[in-house]
């Protein structure tokens, strides 16, 4: 994920120097940058750890000296961006939940106009959706022009184990979250082509991981098909999916759909990176 505080660093440098400032407080502006920017990797690795990890796991991960990570810690927990486990453990804090769920609608927001274009180019709805918690949200759509098509609410949450945009997100973890994701939901069977079994799910998310995309083959909902793929590079774990009638996302149709969904999401991965 491109780290959004290097820019920033260079900003800061270029305009301490625009305006004269002295080399001491250049030092102190960059060592605050500096203090920021580990700040912001120590938070990227517990949300890569499942969101809780102990001080000696920072250590070993981030490289740094474990009196800046300690340091730097309980300058987070104190303004509620993580919390100390009874434990002792660190964890992800509520404050960034408001951070998160702004974030989502900017996404949701960047994201139509991608959309928009999907629409044209296939005809169908298309959707974007992130992972949160142990659910897919739904947080962008462009519905599709046919009288007969496929609506989901922005803001509806689904499971990922039935869902092509749940399964182009589990297939962005290791196996072992996504055991303990499907143990906390249960895998219900909403169709008779659901997947029920965890070891079957994980060969699939194996597939996927592979072909590069994920097919829900009506195991939502019957007479309902949908293409999703990974969105690569995404501050959150995203998926961009088109979905439609099967009598109209036939398995020929599928293929041709593919390409043109992933092109779209490297597109779009490519306009987060350079944002």
């Amino acid at each position: 994920m491109r780290n959004p505080i290097r820019p920033l660093f260079r900003v800061v440098k270029s305009d301490l120097r625009r305006i004269g400032g002295s080399r001491r407080e250049e030092a102190r502006v960059a060592e605050a940058v500096r203090s920021l920017e580990r700040a912001f990797e120590l938070l990227e690795h517990l949300a890569d750890a499942g969101g809780e990890m102990a001080l000696s796991e920072l250590t070993e991960v981030s490289g740094l000296p474990m009196p800046t990570i300690y340091r730097l810690m309980r300058t987070l927990v104190n303004h509620g961006y993580v919390r100390q486990e009874p434990s002792k453990r660190y964890a992800l804090g509520p404050r960034l939940i408001r951070l998160g769920e702004g974030a989502n609608r900017l996404l949701g927001t960047w994201a139509r106009p991608v959309l928009a274009r999907l629409v044209d180019d296939v005809g169908e709805t298309a959707n974007m959706a992130v992972l949160e918690g142990d659910e897919a949200v739904y947080v962008a759509q462009v519905p599709s022009k046919h009288s007969m098509r496929m609506f989901t609410e922005v803001g509806r949450r689904v499971q990922p184990h039935c869902t092509g945009v749940g399964k182009a997100l589990l297939s962005q973890l290791p196996d072992e979250r996504v055991r303990e994701i499907l143990g906390r939901t249960g895998m219900p069977a909403h169709t008779p082509k659901t997947f029920t079994d965890q070891d079957a799910l994980l060969a699939e998310l194996r597939r996927i991981r592979e072909q590069g995309f994920a097919l829900d083959d009506e195991e939502q909902e019957l007479g309902v098909r949908c293409v999703a793929v990974p969105l690569q590079g995404a501050p959150a774990l995203t998926a961009l999916s088109v979905s439609g009638p099967s009598g109209r996302m036939t398995h020929e149709a599928v293929a041709d759909v593919v390409p043109i969904v992933r092109d779209a999401a490297d597109r779009f991965a490519k306009e987060l990176g350079g944002a």
